[in-house]
């Protein structure tokens, strides 16, 4: 009768364990399954997002020098669709929204000439208002894949 209950007892230990594992595994596959659709399909439109410390008092100066170096260089970009440029008054923050055809086609695009264009849009602000550094520091940048 003793052993009959040791037995009944690692049963049921065992019956636990290997539901808790099979929980643990299931639910371990249902996140990577629910994340590989986005992960794996780049020729889906993606956003680039960047947000910048924007001074008030150089809004309409950074707004210039954004239409007169980035947007010609960004008009010339394989997969570049638009962007839109936001700004925040009390939080002196713009954002900047890039949209892109595909996020393979703008990660194509070398840094090195992307900071060549940073270098001549921060050259064109500091000389435009006689300043030593670039008063609009890059607060974030990311990405938002468009959903539904």
């Amino acid at each position: 009768m003793k052993l009959n209950f040791k037995l009944k007892k690692i049963f049921e230990i065992f019956s636990l364990l290997f539901i808790c594992i099979f929980i643990f595994i299931f639910q371990i596959n249902t996140q990577i399954l629910n994340a590989l659709p986005m992960e794996n399909d780049k020729s889906e439109n993606i956003i680039e997002e960047l947000r910048l410390q924007v001074p008030s008092k150089y809004k309409e100066e950074w707004l210039k020098v954004e239409k007169n170096v980035w947007e010609p260089w960004l008009s010339s970009q394989d997969g570049f669709l638009g962007r839109e440029l936001f700004w925040d008054k009390e939080k002196e923050e713009a954002l900047i929204l890039v949209s892109w055809k595909s996020k393979e086609l703008w990660k194509t695009i070398p840094m090195s000439e992307v900071n060549v264009v940073q270098e001549k849009f921060e050259n064109n602000v500091k000389a435009s208002l006689n300043l030593k550094e670039n008063p609009f520091k890059l607060i974030y940048e990311g990405e938002l894949d468009k959903q539904g």
